[in-house]
Protein backbone atom coordinates (compact mmCIF):
# COMPACT_ATOMS: atom_id res chain seq x y z
CA UNK A 1 0.00 0.00 0.00
CA UNK A 2 2.67 2.40 -1.09
CA UNK A 3 1.09 5.79 -1.54
CA UNK A 4 0.00 7.79 1.53
CA UNK A 5 -2.18 10.87 1.06
CA UNK A 6 -2.53 13.38 3.82
CA UNK A 7 -3.77 16.93 3.53
CA UNK A 8 -0.93 19.37 4.06
CA UNK A 9 1.78 16.71 3.63
CA UNK A 10 3.76 15.75 0.58
CA UNK A 11 2.71 12.31 -0.64
CA UNK A 12 5.00 9.44 0.16
CA UNK A 13 6.04 6.93 -1.61
CA UNK A 14 -29.41 -13.17 -11.58
CA UNK A 15 -31.02 -13.94 -14.49
CA UNK A 16 -28.17 -15.89 -15.90
CA UNK A 17 -25.84 -18.26 -14.12
CA UNK A 18 -26.97 -18.61 -10.51
CA UNK A 19 -24.23 -20.74 -9.03
CA UNK A 20 -20.53 -20.97 -9.73
CA UNK A 21 -18.55 -23.93 -8.43
CA UNK A 22 -14.81 -23.35 -8.21
CA UNK A 23 -12.45 -26.30 -8.08
CA UNK A 24 -8.68 -26.33 -7.94
CA UNK A 25 -8.47 -30.08 -7.47
CA UNK A 26 -8.25 -31.11 -11.10
CA UNK A 27 -9.06 -34.73 -10.25
CA UNK A 28 -12.41 -33.60 -8.89
CA UNK A 29 -13.16 -30.98 -11.53
CA UNK A 30 -15.34 -33.18 -13.72
CA UNK A 31 -19.02 -32.98 -12.73
CA UNK A 32 -20.37 -36.27 -11.48
CA UNK A 33 -21.79 -38.40 -14.26
CA UNK A 34 -20.47 -36.22 -17.05
CA UNK A 35 -18.96 -38.02 -20.03
CA UNK A 36 -16.84 -34.99 -20.92
CA UNK A 37 -13.73 -34.15 -18.92
CA UNK A 38 -13.34 -30.35 -18.87
CA UNK A 39 -9.55 -30.65 -18.82
CA UNK A 40 -9.35 -33.14 -21.69
CA UNK A 41 -11.78 -31.08 -23.75
CA UNK A 42 -9.86 -27.89 -23.01
CA UNK A 43 -6.56 -29.47 -24.11
CA UNK A 44 -8.13 -30.49 -27.41
CA UNK A 45 -9.74 -27.09 -27.87
CA UNK A 46 -6.46 -25.32 -27.10
CA UNK A 47 -4.71 -27.34 -29.81
CA UNK A 48 -7.45 -26.49 -32.32
CA UNK A 49 -7.16 -22.81 -31.42
CA UNK A 50 -3.39 -22.93 -31.91
CA UNK A 51 -2.52 -21.94 -28.33
CA UNK A 52 -0.74 -25.08 -27.21
CA UNK A 53 -0.64 -28.84 -27.55
CA UNK A 54 -1.72 -31.09 -24.70
CA UNK A 55 1.84 -31.73 -23.54
CA UNK A 56 2.57 -27.98 -23.44
CA UNK A 57 -0.22 -27.12 -21.02
CA UNK A 58 -0.21 -27.43 -17.23
CA UNK A 59 -3.54 -27.04 -15.43
CA UNK A 60 -3.61 -24.27 -12.85
CA UNK A 61 -7.34 -24.00 -12.12
CA UNK A 62 -10.73 -25.33 -13.22
CA UNK A 63 -14.10 -23.62 -12.83
CA UNK A 64 -17.27 -25.59 -13.57
CA UNK A 65 -20.51 -23.60 -13.74
CA UNK A 66 -23.89 -24.86 -12.63
CA UNK A 67 -24.98 -25.35 -16.26
CA UNK A 68 -21.96 -27.58 -16.97
CA UNK A 69 -19.92 -24.97 -18.83
CA UNK A 70 -16.28 -24.99 -17.83
CA UNK A 71 -13.28 -22.70 -17.81
CA UNK A 72 -9.85 -24.31 -17.61
CA UNK A 73 -6.83 -22.13 -16.83
CA UNK A 74 -3.51 -23.44 -18.16
CA UNK A 75 0.09 -22.38 -17.74
CA UNK A 76 2.10 -22.87 -20.94
CA UNK A 77 5.45 -24.60 -21.36
CA UNK A 78 7.82 -24.86 -24.32
CA UNK A 79 10.39 -27.65 -24.57
CA UNK A 80 10.17 -27.99 -20.81
CA UNK A 81 10.56 -24.28 -20.04
CA UNK A 82 7.83 -22.16 -18.41
CA UNK A 83 6.27 -19.63 -20.78
CA UNK A 84 5.85 -16.51 -18.66
CA UNK A 85 2.82 -14.66 -20.04
CA UNK A 86 1.59 -17.65 -22.02
CA UNK A 87 -1.19 -18.52 -19.60
CA UNK A 88 -4.61 -19.07 -21.12
CA UNK A 89 -8.18 -19.81 -20.07
CA UNK A 90 -10.18 -22.08 -22.41
CA UNK A 91 -13.96 -21.66 -22.18
CA UNK A 92 -16.32 -24.43 -23.33
CA UNK A 93 -19.90 -25.61 -22.99
CA UNK A 94 -21.03 -28.68 -21.05
CA UNK A 95 -20.48 -30.88 -24.10
CA UNK A 96 -16.86 -29.74 -24.33
CA UNK A 97 -17.40 -27.56 -27.39
CA UNK A 98 -15.07 -24.58 -27.47
CA UNK A 99 -16.66 -21.17 -26.92
CA UNK A 100 -13.57 -18.97 -26.72
CA UNK A 101 -10.18 -18.53 -25.09
CA UNK A 102 -8.68 -15.71 -23.06
CA UNK A 103 -4.97 -14.91 -23.18
CA UNK A 104 -2.45 -17.40 -24.49
CA UNK A 105 0.21 -17.25 -27.13
CA UNK A 106 0.31 -18.90 -30.54
CA UNK A 107 2.78 -21.35 -32.02
CA UNK A 108 6.29 -20.98 -30.61
CA UNK A 109 9.46 -21.52 -32.62
CA UNK A 110 12.63 -20.33 -30.93
CA UNK A 111 15.93 -21.74 -29.79
CA UNK A 112 16.21 -22.71 -26.13
CA UNK A 113 20.02 -22.50 -26.21
CA UNK A 114 21.14 -19.26 -24.50
CA UNK A 115 24.03 -17.15 -25.74
CA UNK A 116 24.34 -15.36 -22.40
CA UNK A 117 25.29 -17.07 -19.13
CA UNK A 118 23.05 -17.04 -16.07
CA UNK A 119 25.71 -15.15 -14.14
CA UNK A 120 25.85 -12.44 -16.80
CA UNK A 121 22.06 -12.16 -16.73
CA UNK A 122 22.12 -11.70 -12.96
CA UNK A 123 24.83 -9.08 -13.30
CA UNK A 124 22.70 -7.17 -15.82
CA UNK A 125 19.97 -6.74 -13.20
CA UNK A 126 22.42 -5.25 -10.66
CA UNK A 127 20.73 -7.31 -7.95
CA UNK A 128 22.47 -9.14 -5.13
CA UNK A 129 21.70 -12.71 -4.05
CA UNK A 130 19.72 -13.33 -7.21
CA UNK A 131 18.29 -16.65 -8.42
CA UNK A 132 18.11 -17.38 -12.15
CA UNK A 133 15.82 -19.61 -14.20
CA UNK A 134 15.69 -20.05 -17.97
CA UNK A 135 12.20 -19.35 -19.35
CA UNK A 136 10.33 -18.17 -22.43
CA UNK A 137 9.13 -14.62 -21.76
CA UNK A 138 6.16 -13.10 -23.60
CA UNK A 139 6.49 -9.33 -23.71
CA UNK A 140 3.53 -6.98 -23.36
CA UNK A 141 3.56 -6.59 -27.14
CA UNK A 142 3.25 -10.36 -27.60
CA UNK A 143 6.82 -11.21 -28.62
CA UNK A 144 8.25 -14.48 -27.27
CA UNK A 145 11.91 -14.50 -26.25
CA UNK A 146 14.25 -16.90 -24.49
CA UNK A 147 15.09 -15.18 -21.21
CA UNK A 148 16.46 -15.56 -17.73
CA UNK A 149 14.04 -14.95 -14.89
CA UNK A 150 16.17 -13.30 -12.20
CA UNK A 151 14.58 -13.06 -8.73
CA UNK A 152 16.07 -11.24 -5.76
CA UNK A 153 14.74 -10.60 -2.25
CA UNK A 154 16.02 -8.43 0.57
CA UNK A 155 15.32 -5.53 2.89
CA UNK A 156 15.59 -1.77 2.53
CA UNK A 157 17.68 0.21 4.99
CA UNK A 158 14.60 0.75 7.18
CA UNK A 159 13.85 -2.99 7.27
CA UNK A 160 11.00 -2.94 4.73
CA UNK A 161 10.92 -6.14 2.62
CA UNK A 162 11.79 -5.86 -1.07
CA UNK A 163 11.75 -8.21 -4.01
CA UNK A 164 12.35 -7.87 -7.74
CA UNK A 165 11.60 -10.12 -10.69
CA UNK A 166 13.58 -9.22 -13.81
CA UNK A 167 13.65 -10.82 -17.25
CA UNK A 168 16.89 -10.66 -19.23
CA UNK A 169 17.11 -11.62 -22.91
CA UNK A 170 19.18 -14.82 -22.98
CA UNK A 171 20.54 -14.02 -26.45
CA UNK A 172 21.76 -10.44 -26.01
CA UNK A 173 21.75 -9.76 -22.24
CA UNK A 174 19.30 -6.84 -22.41
CA UNK A 175 16.68 -6.36 -19.69
CA UNK A 176 13.23 -7.04 -21.15
CA UNK A 177 11.06 -6.15 -18.15
CA UNK A 178 11.16 -5.91 -14.37
CA UNK A 179 8.72 -5.52 -11.49
CA UNK A 180 8.47 -5.92 -7.76
CA UNK A 181 7.47 -9.26 -6.24
CA UNK A 182 6.48 -7.68 -2.93
CA UNK A 183 3.00 -6.28 -3.50
CA UNK A 184 3.29 -3.31 -1.19
CA UNK A 185 1.14 -0.26 -0.44
CA UNK A 186 1.51 0.41 2.28
CA UNK A 187 -10.33 -15.87 22.31
CA UNK A 188 -11.01 -12.04 22.37
CA UNK A 189 -8.79 -9.13 21.73
CA UNK A 190 -8.78 -5.37 21.60
CA UNK A 191 -7.09 -3.94 18.54
CA UNK A 192 -5.95 -0.52 17.48
CA UNK A 193 -8.69 -0.07 14.89
CA UNK A 194 -11.29 -2.85 15.23
CA UNK A 195 -12.16 -2.49 18.90
CA UNK A 196 -12.85 -5.59 21.00
CA UNK A 197 -13.48 -8.64 18.83
CA UNK A 198 -13.60 -12.42 19.06
CA UNK A 199 -10.52 -14.31 17.87
CA UNK A 200 -10.14 -17.98 16.96
CA UNK A 201 -6.94 -19.26 18.60
CA UNK A 202 -5.37 -22.62 19.46
CA UNK A 203 -4.73 -24.09 22.92
CA UNK A 204 -1.14 -25.15 23.33
CA UNK A 205 -0.38 -26.71 26.72
CA UNK A 206 -1.44 -24.16 29.32
CA UNK A 207 -1.49 -21.20 26.92
CA UNK A 208 -2.96 -20.14 23.60
CA UNK A 209 -1.37 -19.20 20.28
CA UNK A 210 -2.62 -16.94 17.49
CA UNK A 211 -3.25 -19.87 15.17
CA UNK A 212 -6.75 -20.04 13.70
CA UNK A 213 -7.97 -23.68 13.73
CA UNK A 214 -11.13 -22.72 11.82
CA UNK A 215 -9.47 -21.09 8.81
CA UNK A 216 -6.66 -23.30 7.63
CA UNK A 217 -4.21 -22.46 10.38
CA UNK A 218 -3.86 -18.72 9.69
CA UNK A 219 -1.11 -17.64 12.08
CA UNK A 220 -0.08 -14.22 13.39
CA UNK A 221 3.46 -13.40 14.55
CA UNK A 222 5.12 -10.68 16.60
CA UNK A 223 8.00 -10.02 14.21
CA UNK A 224 9.34 -13.60 13.90
CA UNK A 225 7.75 -15.12 17.02
CA UNK A 226 4.28 -16.66 17.08
CA UNK A 227 2.01 -14.73 19.43
CA UNK A 228 1.12 -16.66 22.60
CA UNK A 229 -0.88 -15.72 25.69
CA UNK A 230 -1.72 -17.27 29.06
CA UNK A 231 -5.41 -16.27 29.30
CA UNK A 232 -6.52 -15.97 25.63
CA UNK A 233 -7.36 -12.30 26.10
CA UNK A 234 -5.22 -10.31 23.69
CA UNK A 235 -4.19 -6.68 23.40
CA UNK A 236 -5.31 -3.57 25.24
CA UNK A 237 -6.21 -1.19 22.42
CA UNK A 238 -2.91 0.60 23.00
CA UNK A 239 0.06 0.44 20.69
CA UNK A 240 2.29 0.07 23.73
CA UNK A 241 1.05 -3.53 23.98
CA UNK A 242 2.63 -5.64 21.22
CA UNK A 243 -0.44 -7.90 21.01
CA UNK A 244 -2.74 -5.03 20.06
CA UNK A 245 -1.61 -4.79 16.43
CA UNK A 246 -1.68 -8.59 16.32
CA UNK A 247 -5.39 -8.50 17.17
CA UNK A 248 -6.09 -6.29 14.13
CA UNK A 249 -4.02 -8.52 11.84
CA UNK A 250 -5.52 -11.79 13.11
CA UNK A 251 -9.02 -10.36 12.84
CA UNK A 252 -8.23 -9.01 9.36
CA UNK A 253 -7.06 -12.32 7.96
CA UNK A 254 -10.10 -14.09 9.47
CA UNK A 255 -12.55 -11.60 7.97
CA UNK A 256 -10.83 -11.77 4.58
CA UNK A 257 -11.00 -15.59 4.65
CA UNK A 258 -14.71 -15.43 5.58
CA UNK A 259 -15.40 -12.87 2.87
CA UNK A 260 -13.92 -14.97 0.09
CA UNK A 261 -15.58 -18.15 1.36
CA UNK A 262 -19.05 -16.78 2.04
CA UNK A 263 -19.31 -14.33 -0.85
CA UNK A 264 -17.35 -16.12 -3.59
CA UNK A 265 -17.12 -19.74 -2.43
CA UNK A 266 -13.33 -19.57 -2.25
CA UNK A 267 -11.64 -21.75 0.40
CA UNK A 268 -8.66 -19.63 1.44
CA UNK A 269 -6.31 -17.44 -0.53
CA UNK A 270 -5.07 -20.25 -2.76
CA UNK A 271 -8.47 -22.01 -2.67
CA UNK A 272 -6.81 -25.02 -1.06
CA UNK A 273 -7.98 -24.56 2.51
CA UNK A 274 -4.52 -23.60 3.75
CA UNK A 275 -3.93 -20.54 5.89
CA UNK A 276 -1.35 -17.78 5.56
CA UNK A 277 0.95 -16.03 8.00
CA UNK A 278 0.80 -12.44 9.22
CA UNK A 279 3.84 -10.66 10.67
CA UNK A 280 3.17 -7.48 12.66
CA UNK A 281 5.92 -5.20 14.03
CA UNK A 282 7.96 -6.22 11.00
CA UNK A 283 9.86 -2.94 11.08
CA UNK A 284 9.65 0.83 11.57
CA UNK A 285 8.34 1.63 8.10
CA UNK A 286 5.11 3.03 6.63
CA UNK A 287 3.98 0.12 4.50
CA UNK A 288 2.39 -3.31 4.38
CA UNK A 289 3.01 -6.09 1.87
CA UNK A 290 2.09 -9.51 0.57
CA UNK A 291 4.78 -11.97 -0.53
CA UNK A 292 4.05 -15.13 -2.52
CA UNK A 293 7.38 -16.66 -1.55
CA UNK A 294 6.44 -16.85 2.15
CA UNK A 295 2.66 -16.87 1.55
CA UNK A 296 2.44 -14.11 4.13
CA UNK A 297 1.62 -10.52 4.99
CA UNK A 298 4.13 -8.20 6.61
CA UNK A 299 3.01 -5.04 8.40
CA UNK A 300 5.20 -2.05 9.20
CA UNK A 301 4.73 -0.09 12.42
CA UNK A 302 4.19 3.25 10.69
CA UNK A 303 5.84 6.50 11.71
CA UNK A 304 4.65 8.43 14.78
CA UNK A 305 6.43 11.56 13.51
CA UNK A 306 4.02 11.56 10.57
CA UNK A 307 1.06 10.67 12.75
CA UNK A 308 0.80 7.22 11.17
CA UNK A 309 0.30 4.06 13.21
CA UNK A 310 0.83 0.37 12.36
CA UNK A 311 -0.61 -0.53 8.96
CA UNK A 312 -2.86 -3.32 10.23
CA UNK A 313 -6.17 -1.72 9.27
CA UNK A 314 -8.85 -4.11 8.00
CA UNK A 315 -9.02 -2.88 4.40
CA UNK A 316 -5.21 -2.99 4.20
CA UNK A 317 -5.28 -6.63 5.38
CA UNK A 318 -7.92 -7.45 2.76
CA UNK A 319 -5.88 -5.62 0.13
CA UNK A 320 -2.67 -7.54 0.84
CA UNK A 321 -4.29 -10.97 0.95
CA UNK A 322 -6.11 -10.23 -2.30
CA UNK A 323 -2.71 -9.97 -3.99
CA UNK A 324 -2.39 -13.65 -3.09
CA UNK A 325 -5.77 -14.42 -4.67
CA UNK A 326 -4.74 -12.60 -7.84
CA UNK A 327 -1.44 -14.48 -8.05
CA UNK A 328 -3.28 -17.81 -7.92
CA UNK A 329 -5.93 -16.87 -10.48
CA UNK A 330 -5.26 -14.33 -13.24
CA UNK A 331 -1.66 -13.77 -12.12
CA UNK A 332 -1.77 -10.18 -13.35
CA UNK A 333 1.75 -9.08 -14.28
CA UNK A 334 2.93 -6.35 -11.89
CA UNK A 335 3.84 -3.80 -14.56
CA UNK A 336 2.01 -1.65 -17.09
CA UNK A 337 -1.79 -1.74 -17.17
CA UNK A 338 -1.92 -5.29 -15.84
CA UNK A 339 -0.01 -4.05 -12.79
CA UNK A 340 -2.57 -1.30 -12.28
CA UNK A 341 -5.32 -3.92 -12.49
CA UNK A 342 -3.43 -6.03 -9.94
CA UNK A 343 -3.36 -3.14 -7.46
CA UNK A 344 -6.92 -2.15 -8.28
CA UNK A 345 -8.13 -5.69 -7.61
CA UNK A 346 -6.61 -5.52 -4.13
CA UNK A 347 -8.15 -2.09 -3.47
CA UNK A 348 -11.53 -3.37 -4.64
CA UNK A 349 -11.51 -6.49 -2.50
CA UNK A 350 -9.91 -4.71 0.46
CA UNK A 351 -12.87 -2.34 0.32
CA UNK A 352 -15.29 -5.24 -0.09
CA UNK A 353 -13.83 -7.02 2.97
CA UNK A 354 -14.43 -3.89 5.05
CA UNK A 355 -18.06 -3.74 3.91
CA UNK A 356 -18.47 -7.46 4.60
CA UNK A 357 -17.07 -7.18 8.13
CA UNK A 358 -19.41 -4.28 9.00
CA UNK A 359 -17.31 -3.48 12.07
CA UNK A 360 -18.77 -0.53 13.99
CA UNK A 361 -15.26 0.67 14.90
CA UNK A 362 -14.22 0.78 11.23
CA UNK A 363 -17.22 2.08 9.31
CA UNK A 364 -17.31 0.73 5.73
CA UNK A 365 -16.39 3.25 3.05
CA UNK A 366 -14.68 3.69 -0.31
CA UNK A 367 -11.52 5.16 1.24
CA UNK A 368 -8.50 2.99 2.03
CA UNK A 369 -6.24 3.23 5.05
CA UNK A 370 -7.81 6.23 6.76
CA UNK A 371 -7.72 4.57 10.20
CA UNK A 372 -3.91 4.51 10.41
CA UNK A 373 -3.74 8.30 10.84
CA UNK A 374 -3.77 9.52 14.42
CA UNK A 375 -5.65 12.64 13.26
CA UNK A 376 -8.36 10.56 11.62
CA UNK A 377 -10.11 12.40 8.80
CA UNK A 378 -11.17 10.24 5.81
CA UNK A 379 -11.86 13.33 3.72
CA UNK A 380 -8.20 14.32 3.73
CA UNK A 381 -6.05 11.52 5.17
CA UNK A 382 -5.98 8.19 3.37
CA UNK A 383 -3.90 5.88 1.23
CA UNK A 384 -6.27 5.86 -1.76
CA UNK A 385 -9.91 6.52 -2.50
CA UNK A 386 -12.09 4.94 -5.17
CA UNK A 387 -14.64 7.66 -6.01
CA UNK A 388 -12.13 10.15 -7.41
CA UNK A 389 -8.65 8.60 -7.31
CA UNK A 390 -6.91 11.78 -8.55
CA UNK A 391 -7.62 13.47 -5.21
CA UNK A 392 -4.38 11.88 -3.97
CA UNK A 393 -2.48 14.04 -6.43
CA UNK A 394 -1.16 11.30 -8.71
CA UNK A 395 -3.71 8.55 -9.48
CA UNK A 396 -5.63 8.40 -12.76
CA UNK A 397 -9.40 8.88 -12.82
CA UNK A 398 -9.70 7.70 -16.42
CA UNK A 399 -7.83 5.67 -18.99
CA UNK A 400 -5.43 7.25 -21.48
CA UNK A 401 -2.63 5.87 -23.62
CA UNK A 402 -0.12 6.94 -20.98
CA UNK A 403 -1.77 5.13 -18.04
CA UNK A 404 0.40 2.04 -18.47
CA UNK A 405 3.52 4.15 -17.89
CA UNK A 406 2.38 5.23 -14.41
CA UNK A 407 3.43 3.53 -11.20
CA UNK A 408 0.97 0.67 -10.65
CA UNK A 409 -0.34 2.33 -7.47
CA UNK A 410 -1.45 5.29 -9.60
CA UNK A 411 -2.67 3.48 -12.73
CA UNK A 412 -4.89 1.44 -10.38
CA UNK A 413 -7.12 4.51 -10.22
CA UNK A 414 -8.84 3.56 -13.49
CA UNK A 415 -10.06 0.22 -12.13
CA UNK A 416 -10.89 1.70 -8.73
CA UNK A 417 -12.97 4.48 -10.26
CA UNK A 418 -14.76 1.98 -12.52
CA UNK A 419 -15.68 -0.15 -9.51
CA UNK A 420 -16.99 2.82 -7.53
CA UNK A 421 -19.11 3.98 -10.49
CA UNK A 422 -20.46 0.46 -10.98
CA UNK A 423 -21.28 0.12 -7.29
CA UNK A 424 -22.56 3.59 -6.38
CA UNK A 425 -22.90 5.57 -9.60
CA UNK A 426 -21.66 9.03 -10.57
CA UNK A 427 -22.35 12.37 -8.93
CA UNK A 428 -22.49 13.66 -5.36
CA UNK A 429 -23.72 11.60 -2.42
CA UNK A 430 -22.96 10.92 1.22
CA UNK A 431 -22.41 7.31 2.32
CA UNK A 432 -21.85 6.42 5.98
CA UNK A 433 -20.97 10.02 6.77
CA UNK A 434 -18.40 10.52 4.00
CA UNK A 435 -19.13 12.87 1.09
CA UNK A 436 -18.33 11.53 -2.39
CA UNK A 437 -18.60 13.28 -5.73
CA UNK A 438 -17.54 10.91 -8.45
CA UNK A 439 -17.08 12.30 -11.97
CA UNK A 440 -17.67 10.31 -15.14
CA UNK A 441 -15.92 10.80 -18.48
CA UNK A 442 -17.56 11.17 -21.90
CA UNK A 443 -20.61 12.94 -20.49
CA UNK A 444 -22.17 9.73 -19.18
CA UNK A 445 -24.26 9.39 -16.05
CA UNK A 446 -23.81 6.06 -14.27
CA UNK A 447 -26.42 4.49 -12.02
CA UNK A 448 -24.80 2.06 -9.59
CA UNK A 449 -25.91 -1.57 -9.19
CA UNK A 450 -24.61 -1.92 -5.63
CA UNK A 451 -21.37 -3.29 -4.26
CA UNK A 452 -22.80 -6.80 -3.81
CA UNK A 453 -23.31 -7.28 -7.54
CA UNK A 454 -20.22 -5.33 -8.57
CA UNK A 455 -17.88 -7.45 -6.42
CA UNK A 456 -19.26 -10.68 -7.88
CA UNK A 457 -18.75 -9.39 -11.41
CA UNK A 458 -15.14 -8.41 -10.68
CA UNK A 459 -14.34 -11.71 -8.96
CA UNK A 460 -15.71 -13.78 -11.83
CA UNK A 461 -13.86 -11.62 -14.35
CA UNK A 462 -10.62 -12.06 -12.39
CA UNK A 463 -10.89 -15.81 -11.88
CA UNK A 464 -12.49 -16.78 -15.18
CA UNK A 465 -11.50 -14.33 -17.92
CA UNK A 466 -8.41 -12.31 -16.96
CA UNK A 467 -4.88 -13.58 -17.60
CA UNK A 468 -1.42 -12.30 -16.73
CA UNK A 469 -1.25 -9.70 -19.51
CA UNK A 470 -4.84 -8.39 -19.34
CA UNK A 471 -5.01 -4.61 -19.80
CA UNK A 472 -7.92 -2.23 -19.11
CA UNK A 473 -9.65 -2.90 -22.40
CA UNK A 474 -9.26 -6.61 -21.71
CA UNK A 475 -10.74 -6.02 -18.25
CA UNK A 476 -13.74 -4.35 -19.89
CA UNK A 477 -14.31 -7.48 -21.99
CA UNK A 478 -13.77 -9.72 -18.97
CA UNK A 479 -16.29 -7.89 -16.80
CA UNK A 480 -18.87 -7.76 -19.60
CA UNK A 481 -18.49 -11.53 -20.01
CA UNK A 482 -18.79 -11.98 -16.25
CA UNK A 483 -21.92 -9.82 -16.06
CA UNK A 484 -23.45 -11.80 -18.94
CA UNK A 485 -22.71 -15.07 -17.13
CA UNK A 486 -24.17 -13.87 -13.84
CA UNK A 487 -27.09 -11.69 -14.90
CA UNK A 488 -27.75 -12.20 -18.61
CA UNK A 489 -26.72 -10.61 -21.91
CA UNK A 490 -29.66 -8.16 -21.85
CA UNK A 491 -29.45 -7.37 -18.15
CA UNK A 492 -29.30 -3.94 -16.56
CA UNK A 493 -26.16 -5.13 -14.78
CA UNK A 494 -24.29 -5.77 -18.02
CA UNK A 495 -25.41 -2.40 -19.40
CA UNK A 496 -24.15 -0.75 -16.22
CA UNK A 497 -20.74 -2.39 -16.65
CA UNK A 498 -20.43 -0.93 -20.16
CA UNK A 499 -21.49 2.52 -18.96
CA UNK A 500 -19.12 2.47 -15.97
CA UNK A 501 -16.20 1.66 -18.29
CA UNK A 502 -17.27 4.53 -20.55
CA UNK A 503 -17.22 6.68 -17.41
CA UNK A 504 -13.49 6.00 -17.06
CA UNK A 505 -12.85 6.34 -20.82
CA UNK A 506 -12.41 2.64 -21.55
CA UNK A 507 -14.43 2.34 -24.74
CA UNK A 508 -14.97 -0.48 -27.27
Amino acid sequence: MKRIHRAGLAATAIAGLAVVTITVNVQAAQPGGSAVSPVAAARANAAQLGIGDGSDLVVRDVIVDSDGSSHVRFDRTYQGLPVVGGDVVVHQDKAGKSRSATGGVGKLALSVKPAVSAASAAAATKQKSAKQQLVVFVTNTGQSKLAYKVVSEGRKANGEPTGTETYVDAQNGKVLDSWTTVNDDLGSGTGLYVGTVGLDTTKSGTSWTMVDPVRGGNATYNAGTLFSDADNVWGTGSNSNAQTAGVDAHYGIAKTWDYYKNVHGRNGIANDGKGAKSYVHDGAYVNASWSDSCFCMKYGDGDPSQGIGPLVELDIAGHEMSHGVTSRTAGLRYSGESGGLNESTSDIFGTAVEWYAANSQDTPDYVLGEEIFTDYNPATNYIRRLDKPSLDGASADSWSKSVGRLNVHYSSGVGNHFFYLLSEGSGAKTINGIAYNSPAANGVTVTGIGLSKAEKIWYRALTTYMTSRTDYHGARTATLNAATDLYGASSAERAAVAKAWAGVNVLP
